[in-house]
């Protein structure tokens, strides 16, 4: 691709990510608050209280139809859990290579919110990871029940940082 083209390629990268931007602002006002823009990358954060609307909102208008992953982050000391969803899209050749993040930050002593699957059916198995894994409640979620840790676990979720393995010294 010759420079002109690609300055025009980054020119249309920019445009697209101000029209998400733009966008969600107006739909969401205060309740969605821009985290950052990189190239490709936009993350919003959002409280439980908005989360189905704001995912409705990026599949239905802004395009975002394909879940990518969903992460979860704790945080010990300031009492929270963050979950991290990250769409993409696979119907939109103008959004293809952009992925949209939005998380909610969550009660680390009571870390519940609703599932996504009445949206995006493919966060199943993803939010069965982030509640085996960080303890994370999706209240709606059709089968949350052990992914990859025994059936017997007894212990805090393993990725919580105050996780400890059992017989070795810190």
């Amino acid at each position: 691709m010759s420079q002109q083209g690609q300055g025009q390629a980054g020119t249309d990268q920019l445009m697209v990510e101000k029209e998400i931007v733009d966008k969600v602002i107006a739909r969401f006002g205060e309740e969605a608050k821009l985290a950052y823009v990189k190239p490709r990358r936009i993350r919003f954060n959002v409280s439980k209280d908005i989360i189905l609307d704001f995912a409705r909102y990026a599949r239905d208008e802004l395009g975002f139809d394909h879940p990518i992953s969903v992460a979860g982050v704790d945080y010990p000391k300031n009492k929270m859990i963050d979950v991290i969803y990250h769409i993409g899209s696979c119907t939109n050749d103008k959004l293809r290579s952009f992925v949209l993040a939005f998380a909610v930050q969550l009660d680390r002593n009571d870390p519940v919110m609703p599932t996504l699957i009445p949206i995006y059916r493919g966060v199943e198995y993803h939010e069965r990871e982030a509640f085996e894994m960080l303890g994370v409640i999706f209240e709606g979620h059709p089968r949350l029940e052990r992914l990859l840790l025994p059936e017997d676990w007894a212990d805090i979720p393993p990725l919580r940082k105050d996780f400890h393995i059992k017989g070795r010294e810190e």
